[in-house]
């Protein structure tokens, strides 16, 4: 399954990779494993996003090595851990992009279980995991490339990123083999963990803010949808600092009752993102009703419509999504 890519690959010399611009552990952590493992390839690769990397990220080593110039002189471009236009709305908008990836071969490695709604022509590379660095551990390892102590960290930083340290309901047997074997090519999750728990403290403005964050949660559908809903004054004051979603998912799923939490972004070009996390496998359904997608528990969508109206539709999409999971027991 693995032979389209590796010709790709094979056929490029410059390749550019590809967030999107949500960016998060496991994209960030594969696009600098691909970077290793291609490098010593003796390829010359390039590492895009379309946003800055949130500073809550930077414990992954190699984060500054990512660019915001669009290089259209590559050979090959690999779009990893998405497979969704609206993902990559930003980096489609740049003059001269969806050009270049019309005209240019594409490689989409994904792990979403979501259909592909890429407009343009690529080739994909997708397989049930819990996070896109796992599946480029198996891409690695059926063409024998190195794995250098490096690659493997970033495949792990990606990997624990994605199953919340491997706690997550999507976590398979293979899962923790993968784990295992990057510990024996050199990576060390404790040094990692160490890292991201220093990156993640809270100053007292932020912890101030979760609690006000808290405070704001709505309970719908009697109590099984929790939702924050976080403006642009928010996003603006502090998301340099810490992403506002991130820091009450969490405790939403955590609350008696809950089932699906949601937190909803506005923006002041009318655009609104939502990220659900939920208990039951529902959040991919629900996503989908607004075009978006995502993993059965953790799922994301993009729409520009008015914040009372994807209320009302996110409650109708919810309450049909629940009905049709108790449908099914």
């Amino acid at each position: 399954m693995y032979d389209k890519a590796t010709q790709l690959i094979n056929d490029a010399q410059k390749i550019i990779v590809i967030q999107a611009e949500n960016p998060d552990g496991d994209s960030l952590g594969s696009s600098l494993a691909l970077e290793e493992v291609l490098a010593d390839q003796g390829k010359e690769v390039v590492l895009y996003c379309p946003v800055e990397i949130p500073k809550y990220m930077r414990y992954i080593q190699g984060w500054d090595r990512v660019v915001n110039d669009f290089d259209t002189k590559a050979d090959l471009a690999i779009i990893v851990d998405t497979a969704a236009d609206v993902l990559l709305g930003k980096v489609l908008d740049i003059a001269g992009v969806r050009n270049f990836l019309e005209t240019h071969p594409v490689l989409v490695i994904d792990h979403h279980s979501t259909a592909s709604t890429l407009s343009f022509p690529n080739t994909m590379l997708s397989e049930e995991a819990v996070a896109t660095s796992q599946i480029i551990y198996n891409l690695a390892s059926s063409n024998n490339w190195q794995i250098s102590p490096q690659a493997a960290e970033n495949m792990l930083v990606a990997l624990m990123s994605d199953s919340l340290g491997l706690t997550t309901q999507n976590v398979t047997p293979s899962s923790y083999f993968t784990a295992g074997k990057l510990t024996e090519l050199g990576a060390s999750n404790a040094a990692i963990e160490e890292r991201r728990r220093e990156f993640m403290k809270k100053s007292p403005e932020i912890l101030a803010y979760k609690g006000e964050l808290i405070s704001r949660i709505e309970y719908f559908l009697d109590g099984k949808l929790a939702l924050v809903h976080i403006p642009w004054e928010d996003i603006q004051q502090y998301s340099d600092q810490y992403n506002p979603s991130v820091l009450v998912l969490d405790e939403m799923r955590l609350v008696e009752g809950v089932e699906i939490g949601v937190a909803i972004k506005t923006y002041p070009d009318g655009k609104l993102t939502g990220k659900l996390r939920t208990n039951l496998p529902l959040a991919e359904e629900i996503a989908g009703f607004f075009g978006g997608g995502g993993h059965q528990y953790a799922a994301g969508f993009r729409v520009y419509e008015e914040y009372d109206k994807i209320l009302s539709e996110l409650i109708t999409a919810t309450d049909k999504a629940l009905t049709h999971y108790d449908a099914a027991r």
